[in-house]
């Protein structure tokens, strides 16, 4: 397969506050409701922090609207080969604002598209890291769930009360948590609305690791730097590729799996990486 056919079979695939670091450089853009950085070495970590302290960072329309929209920015940057979102010590975000939706109809609903911009989150090409403290409830938990992965410091406190103001998760809490939880736990945690601690929520499988409070972030632009070693093309692939496995059958993903290995073989990088492992030395990506 020659490196055209790859370029258009990838597009195919992928179509579908305060002191975090010390390396933190400029602001990105200005927000109402949110802070944008970079971070990392070489300032290719995209971090978004989530800044309503007095609203515990309720995510309010005007919130998540800024926050699909840095999302989207540092999606677009060449610069950048990983994200990070994250709120303050006290809370990541304690759920969506009810004030803002507590007079909404089911027809306001349909013609507003209630939620909808939070899809737009997920679809970022790119790693996405959940840097969770504090809480993480309803829509806060929602948010780190749509993360590809999830580290939280080990005061963090996940939940979903919604059934305790009459209504349920309308952000993908019922899916994503039993996905990567089970049916079990996701009965659990939607029909008691019981919140659940950071170990818990790290045996349940909706945390990768916890980490003391005051490392996790620290520890979170580690594991981000270390992806942005990998060549973008490739981790854009493999994102999709472990996506696809929430979204079909185990044969069907199989299948899909092996023809993106195949595909990957025509890339410079795969050469690159391939050529560096046994010459024994860092590889040098160009991501193509």
């Amino acid at each position: 397969m020659a490196c055209s056919s790859l370029r258009f079979f990838s597009k195919q695939l992928l179509l579908k506050s305060t002191q975090i670091n010390a390396s933190y450089t400029y602001a990105t853009a200005a927000y109402q409701h949110i802070l944008t950085d970079k971070a990392g070495e070489k300032k290719n970590i995209g971090v978004i922090t989530l800044n309503r302290p007095k609203a515990l960072n309720a995510l309010c329309d005007a919130l998540v609207s800024e926050l699909a929209d840095a999302v989207e920015a540092f999606d677009k940057d060449d610069s950048v080969g990983a994200l990070i979102i994250t709120g303050s010590e006290k809370a990541f975000a304690a759920g969506a604002d009810i004030k803002e939706m507590m007079n909404q109809t089911f027809a306001s609903n349909v013609k507003a598209g209630l939620l909808e911009r939070w899809n737009d989150i997920p679809k970022c090409k790119k790693p996405i890291i959940a840097a969770v403290n504090g809480y993480a409830l309803g829509g806060g938990c929602e948010l780190a769930l749509m993360c590809d992965i999830v580290y939280a410091g080990d005061k963090a406190k996940f939940g979903q009360p919604e059934i305790a103001i009459g209504t349920i998760p309308g952000a993908g809490g019922t899916q994503r948590i039993a996905r990567s939880a089970g049916k079990s736990k996701a009965m659990e945690m939607c029909l008691t609305g019981n919140q659940i601690t950071a170990a818990e929520a790290e045996k349940m499988g909706i945390v990768s690791r916890v980490f003391p409070a005051d490392q996790l972030i620290a520890e979170t632009v580690k594991v981000a730097e270390k992806i942005c070693s990998h060549s973008p093309l490739i981790v854009q692939l493999c994102k999709d590729s472990v996506n696809r496995a929430f979204e079909t059958t185990l044969q069907e993903g199989l299948r899909y799996e092996k023809r993106v290995f195949y595909a990957t073989f025509s890339t410079n990088d795969q050469k690159e990486g391939m050529k560096a492992f046994t010459e024994k030395r860092p590889p040098n990506f160009t991501d193509s």
